[in-house]
């Protein structure tokens, strides 16, 4: 899913409960990032046409793909605004929202964690 070059979050990040080097220390609350994205017309009239054979539609996964990323990075944003340094139980959700509207939202826990001592 990701781009090799693109930059890892600014926080540890994760879809568990919990981090391998990190305690958490406390919970600050539910955050979440979200965005309503439009396929567009080109990419919609072009993915149409593709849509009619069986497989992936690689304009719509383009679409979906870009749009989990902001999703994620508004994410980490919402969490670093309630004081955490870290976010844990990240999960996603979509829904249609109209005629070729997608909303795209990603929720977890804002936390604050320590490293481990040993």
């Amino acid at each position: 899913m990701s781009d090799p070059g693109e930059q890892p979050f600014p926080i540890p990040c994760t879809t568990g409960i919990g981090f391998y080097n990190y305690d958490v220390q406390y919970e600050c609350g539910l955050c979440f990032g979200l965005i309503v994205q439009s396929i567009g017309t080109a990419k919609g009239i072009t993915g149409s046409f593709k849509s009619l054979r069986a497989g992936e539609v690689p304009q719509y996964t383009e679409v979906v793909e870009k749009a989990r990323r902001t999703a994620l990075d508004r994410l980490v944003e919402h969490a670093q605004h309630l004081g955490g340094n870290a976010v844990v139980g990240i999960r996603f959700d979509s829904s249609e929202v109209g005629q070729s509207l997608q909303e795209i939202v990603a929720y977890g826990t804002s936390v604050v964690v320590a490293p481990k001592s040993t």
